[in-house]
């Protein structure tokens, strides 16, 4: 069975029974009918058009529940419109399920959640397992979804970059369970980039293909976190940063920057450098001044106190920190960093300890504790 076709057509199979007129939440309801009985039925009698077969069975799922539905004058006229089978309709609305599943009255999770099965074509079970909730927890949080934009008109605008941040986050999520979903959004950007032509589109696909590039060697053997610094490059997929590069400089010549283009760029002149040492840390503070004046974001400040540091000195960049909350998530990392390149070792080793205290997960805590100790014993022996 080829689950990849399957979740291909997923978007544009819901897109095409909303636009026939079914409520969002049930027409999902029917597709995800018709995707179990293509996983019954096509190993044995694969269709030769996969995409009108899931649309017939999922509009006649539809119907069928439709007619049970107490609704009498819509469902008769429902059933006067059943379309013959034949080829799909060529309208793709994959876009506008994009904009309808980042709509901005979700919430991060339940957007993410409805993107990945709406879109993604993923399972309730997939998605519960990559964010390691119960399933029941997670079909609660879809169902709750797809009712809340159950009434939005299909052709109502969207918002770019509500769907861009969604995607982001499912980025940023890693993977877990059965699905990669780091890999899942990559294969979701690239649908919407096909489907938009839009330059922080484009940016945010070259970012997380930057970044992905250097998968294998972020973890050592053990699952330790590897520092950026300390990373193999050659371990790096360079074919990856290839392809990330050239799309992030098609965007840029179009003179539209936004932070994903900024954010590319920072990552594309880590990658760029044959050995951490000969990083162009002048360039990266000045992308970050450029991603301070778009977004204005004290994460992004502290990550530029990172670059002013290796930039201009630990000094100056602890100067920069200084004008930062030091409530900020790893601003007591940054700190402890800062002052070890500074030679204090004392107050690094104090601050590493404090921030393995504060991390969110347990790979960070083991390495932030890692540091705390190393730092501690060169204290004693030297």
């Amino acid at each position: 069975m080829n689950e990849a076709l399957l979740r291909s057509l997923t978007p544009s199979v819901l897109g095409i029974l909303v636009r026939r007129g079914a409520d969002f939440a049930a027409a999902e309801d029917a597709l995800q009918e018709a995707l179990v009985e293509a996983v019954r039925v096509w190993p044995a009698d694969m269709p030769r058009e996969p995409k009108g077969w899931l649309i017939t069975v999922a509009w006649r799922r539809y119907l069928d529940a439709a007619r049970s539905d107490t609704a009498r004058r819509r469902r008769e006229d429902l059933v006067e419109e059943e379309p013959a089978p034949g080829p799909a309709p060529g309208v793709d609305d994959t876009l506008q399920l994009y904009f309808l599943c980042a709509h901005p009255a979700l919430t991060p999770s339940s957007a993410v959640a409805l993107t990945l099965r709406a879109v993604g074509g993923l399972t309730t079970r997939q998605i519960a397992q990559a964010y390691l909730v119960p399933e029941a927890t997670m079909a609660q949080r879809i169902s709750r979804a797809k009712r809340t934009v159950s009434g939005v008109r299909f052709d109502q605008p969207g918002d770019v970059a509500t769907v861009l941040r969604v995607l982001y986050l499912v980025f940023n999520e890693g993977y877990s369970g059965d699905v990669d979903l780091a890999a899942e959004a990559i294969r979701l950007t690239r649908q919407l980039a096909a489907s938009i032509d839009h330059p922080e589109v484009a940016g945010l696909l070259a970012l997380m293909l930057l970044h992905h590039a250097r998968r294998s060697a972020r973890t050592g053997p053990d699952g330790s976190l590897v520092p950026l610094a300390e990373q193999d490059r050659g371990r790096w997929d360079t074919v990856m940063i290839a392809e990330g590069v050239a799309i992030l400089q098609a965007a840029l010549a179009r003179d539209r920057l936004g932070e994903f283009q900024a954010q590319a760029a920072i990552a594309a002149l880590h990658a760029d450098a044959p050995t951490a040492g000969e990083t162009d840390w002048v360039q990266i503070v000045e992308w970050y001044d450029e991603l301070v004046r778009l977004t204005d974001s004290p994460v992004v400040r502290l990550n530029r106190a990172v670059a002013v540091g290796e930039a201009d000195g630990p000094r100056a960049g602890l100067a920069a920190l200084a004008a930062l909350d030091d409530a900020l998530p790893r601003h007591t990392a940054v700190a402890a960093y800062l002052h070890e390149r500074d030679g204090d070792l004392e107050t690094a080793a104090q601050l590493y300890a404090e921030a393995a205290r504060k991390a969110s997960n347990l790979a960070e805590r083991d390495h932030l504790t890692r540091r705390a100790a190393r730092l501690t014993q060169l204290r004693r022996t030297g």
